[in-house]
């Protein structure tokens, strides 16, 4: 089977090495792809992740049997949709489907339609009526912009003033452009954040392991929220009983939701919740393209084939009794630069990488590197810059191993967080 990875980043880095893997692969391409991809598959740098056109076009060039696409930008633009009208199989929803994470405006309001539990939440066109709205609440709240904003565009705001400047710098000041000309208020949930994922085919769904990303920039969930700090998986707060209410009262209903509504949801559907108290789930936030850095610990996990799952959900034929054997835990640090999610330098040259390739229980996964411009290893070239993910027998045992390996990388004004898995060594 030929496959073609659509992306760059970490989350792409992932997929290409666990689809390296298959017994079915013929030949592995990634558009754009990476410099580190590249020691992976043959990447098509001249083909951008939003070229649509440049694509469709590499796909029939290539004899593709299969597109795994992976950033939500394409998604949103209609690649799904571009490609099967090609005839070619594409792992990743339609362009009508991947609204519920396009809009979160759109993702309430299909929520409130179908009963899927989700927080209060009031939407906003204008800043004025959006700063009204605020002031009327008294209370904590969070901001979002409603279009895409790349994990960044969510501000948790503790008091109204934290909230009115997250409106001005999203509708006003256009910090994330187009996505914050609209924006969502919704009330302030408590419990534990959590990541769930199920591949779909329009019809079944194969379930994947749950996992927890850390939103915040520093130790102890303080700063602004940014694309993911790390992240690991297990989660223990999503124990059977606690699965089980997210398969009722989420995941099944937002795939007959979709379905009913004209939108069969193809690919992987990626549900943000929270778990109270009680174990109940709400849904935070839906994505329609698997998280990033939740990818490389769930791809380190994974002990089955993947390429057979990734070709059924795209065919329409999965098999609901399928099912996926998982190691015991791992843990991914992400190694980000200094000022980041905000402004940051660049061209930082990595050292330490060298010595980590001898241990088959981590990997380190690219998100923002480029071969260095001395011709020798890599150098930064975005916010967030490698990740760092060990495997273990326990949370422990990765998150130490994955630290190790920190330890030994150094850039200028690196920064990462020393706290991940922390919620799961604390149970």
């Amino acid at each position: 089977m030929k496959v073609l990875v659509v992306g760059s980043g970490g989350r792409e880095h992932a997929l290409v090495w666990k689809i390296a893997q298959s017994p079915l692969l013929t030949a592995l391409h990634a558009a754009p792809g990476s410099t580190a991809i590249s020691q992976l598959a043959t990447c098509h740098p001249g083909t951008k992740a939003t070229d649509l056109d440049g694509l469709v076009a590499l796909a029939r060039t290539e004899a593709i049997d299969l597109v795994v696409v992976g950033p939500e930008d394409p998604l949103a633009a209609g690649i799904s949709d571009r490609l099967r009208d090609e005839r070619i199989a594409t792992f990743g929803p339609s362009a009508a489907a991947a609204q519920l994470e396009g809009s979160k405006a759109f993702s309430k309001r299909f929520m409130q339609r179908h009963g899927i539990p989700t927080a209060a939440y009031a939407v906003f066109d204008q800043s004025d009526a959006a700063h009204a709205y605020v002031d009327s609440l008294g209370r904590p709240c969070v901001v979002k912009a409603d279009g895409l904003a790349a994990g960044k565009g969510v501000a948790m705001c503790i008091d109204a003033a934290a909230a009115h400047i997250a409106i001005d710098e999203m509708m006003s000041d256009k910090r994330f452009g187009d996505a914050g000309d609209r924006v969502v208020v919704e009330e302030w949930l408590h419990g534990e954040e959590v990541s769930y994922y199920a591949i779909c085919d329009g019809d079944r769904i194969v379930t994947l392991a749950a996992a927890q990303d850390h939103k915040r920039a520093f130790d102890g969930d303080e700063g602004e929220n940014t694309g993911g700090m790390g992240a690991y998986s297990p989660a223990p707060v999503v124990t059977d009983e606690v699965e089980k209410k997210i398969l009722e009262r989420v995941v099944h209903p937002t795939i007959v939701g979709m379905k009913k509504d004209g939108h069969p949801y193809q690919g992987v559907l990626f549900v943000g919740l929270m778990i109270d108290d009680a174990g109940d789930p709400q849904v935070i936030e839906f994505n329609v393209r698997f998280g990033d850095p939740e990818t490389q610990p769930l791809m380190m996990r994974m002990e089955s084939d993947f390429l057979p799952i990734l070709d059924a959900s795209a065919r329409g034929t999965l098999d609901e009794s399928s099912s996926i054997a998982w190691g015991e835990a791992a843990v991914c640090v992400v190694l980000a630069s200094g000022g980041y999610p905000r402004g940051y330098e660049v061209g930082r040259e990595i050292s330490g990488l060298e010595g980590l390739n001898r241990d088959d229980s981590l990997v380190v996964f690219h998100a923002g590197t480029r071969g260095a411009a001395s011709g020798q290893g890599f150098e930064t070239a975005g916010g967030r810059v490698l990740g760092i993910t060990a495997r273990g027998d326990s949370v422990r045992e990765a998150r130490d191993r994955a630290y190790r390996a920190v330890d030994a990388i150094e850039f200028a004004d690196m920064h990462y967080r020393r706290d991940i898995g922390a919620r799961a060594l604390a149970r």
